[in-house]
């Protein structure tokens, strides 16, 4: 963060100082009094379980040079009326500061984290990035991010999720974006949102927010994304598998351990990129970064060059690693939906070609009305993808197994358990050397400590 005083701060923030107005803070700005150090600002966020106002005096403690807060607290702060606002438009007000800042901001259904990931690692090596760690991307995460850019950044890649209509509208408010990339329309959220319409109305709220002179990269394959071009000022880039896109991938297969290797096509020239990550799904993520580079002035060569040294950052997606007995398990379990998971299947089938496959899934929140056909529909997919064995994890993802069942030629076993514990029982009593292992679940079912239990041989200690 640029250095502040408190009094700045409170002009940014339309707060009130309490405490001397010649306090600076270098930052960073922080909401866990325990990363909190000298120059830091706190910020006193009050949540459904803890109020961070019972935490000022540690943060202060810690050198805190003051404290967002709303109310007056034992020390020096500034006192707004609703803390998460203003570290929105503290945010705002610090990248108004930063001129040279181009920012870069990524929507959709799935695969936002990995694709801003690929961003980053890409254009960092034109400059200073900042970026978030996994998926900061709500109202609270992206203004951190944004306070983490300095005078010396030349990148900010953002992420922006949605839980309804506006919300992308309020992120693009405080960091508007230079290049906006929005990947897919897909059925993650639509119990929240009630259809994929509503669902595309409110990812492009994004390309909205986009300026003349800024850049749209839309996904040309998706016909929901490609008809948000009439709704921004900007430069329209396209990318895909299509033809017809502005970036695009030719000449695509997959190595034998499912990485992709393509070539990268634009109009300023062509160049090869053998990936780093997992599955087919990870090249049209590929592309997207790569038409954002494009736009941040890139050429093709670099960009290639950067994809694929480029490795997986965040935690818990497309994770693969394989024990000494040889089984390879692959984590995916940050996060889960209908397109993502089919698409992670599909990555098992091509990872265990001549290998036995299990898959261990737990459920995909948020779906609303279509959450039982759509559990209904994986599990048909793991036996039609004719795995050895489907594990189910929770009761909300109990269609799962009815879904399998339902494909009278699938040979395989179907086994539905409770809890974590359960599944790393069921999985280990199952397991030969040279398996292949997916596990996959929204974040309520927490099945990464299957993963990590299976890796770990702690299959005992994870059941009890």
């Amino acid at each position: 963060m640029i250095p502040l005083p408190l009094s700045t701060i409170a002009e940014i923030t339309g707060g009130s100082l309490h405490g001397p107005p010649g306090a600076v803070v270098s930052g960073p700005v922080v909401i866990d009094s325990r990363a909190a150090g000298p120059g830091a600002l706190f910020a006193a966020l009050k949540g459904e379980r803890t109020d961070g106002h019972a935490f000022v005096s540690g943060a202060l403690a810690a050198g805190a040079a003051g404290v967002l807060a709303q109310r007056p607290v034992d020390g020096p702060a500034v006192v707004v009326d609703d803390v998460q606002e203003a570290l929105g438009r503290l945010a705002r007000g610090v990248l108004e500061r930063l001129p040279d800042v181009t920012v870069a901001a990524v929507t959709g259904s799935a695969g936002k984290t990995s694709t801003k990931d690929l961003i980053a690692q890409v254009v960092s090596r034109a400059g200073p990035t900042v970026w978030p760690p996994g998926s900061f991307n709500n109202e609270i995460g992206l203004p951190l991010t944004v306070l983490r850019a300095d005078e010396g950044t030349r990148h900010l890649v953002l992420e922006m999720g949605a839980r309804g209509i506006g919300h992308i509208a309020y992120l693009t408010g405080i960091a508007r974006p230079d290049i906006g990339v929005v990947l897919n329309v897909g059925t993650a959220h639509v119990g929240e949102f009630g259809s994929r319409e509503n669902i595309a109305l409110a990812k492009g709220e994004l390309v909205e927010a986009v300026p003349a002179g800024g850049t749209a990269v839309l996904n040309a394959d998706d016909p929901l994304v490609a008809a948000m071009a009439p709704r921004t000022a900007g430069e329209v880039v396209t990318f895909g598998r299509s033809p017809g896109a502005t970036v695009r991938a030719e000449d695509e297969t997959l190595d034998g351990q499912g990485r992709a290797r393509f070539t990268l096509v634009t109009p300023e020239g062509r160049a090869p990129v053998a990936l780093r990550l997992y599955g087919a799904h990870a090249v049209p993520n590929a592309l997207a970064a790569a038409a954002a580079a494009r736009a941040a002035g890139l050429a093709p060569d670099t960009v290639a060059a950067a994809l694929s040294e480029a490795g997986p950052v965040s935690r818990w997606r497309m994770e693969v690693t394989e024990r000494d007995d040889g089984v390879t398990v692959v984590n995916d379990a940050y996060n889960a939906n209908p397109d993502s998971t089919r698409a992670a299947l599909d990555t098992l089938g091509h990872l265990a070609r001549g290998r036995r496959a299990f898959a261990v899934l737990g459920e995909m929140a948020e779906l609303g009305a279509v959450s039982v056909a759509e559990h209904a529909k994986i599990g048909q997919h793991v036996a039609r993808s004719g795995f050895a064995g489907l594990i189910v994890v929770g009761a909300n993802a109990a269609p799962m197994a009815e879904g399998a069942g339902q494909v009278a030629s699938w040979t395989g076993e179907c086994v539905q358990v409770d809890d974590v514990g359960a599944a790393v029982t069921a999985l280990s009593e199952r397991l030969r050397p040279r398996d292949v292992v997916l596990v996959k679940g929204s974040r309520v079912a927490g099945l990464e400590r299957v993963a990590e239990a299976i890796l770990d041989g702690r299959a005992g200690e994870a059941a009890r």
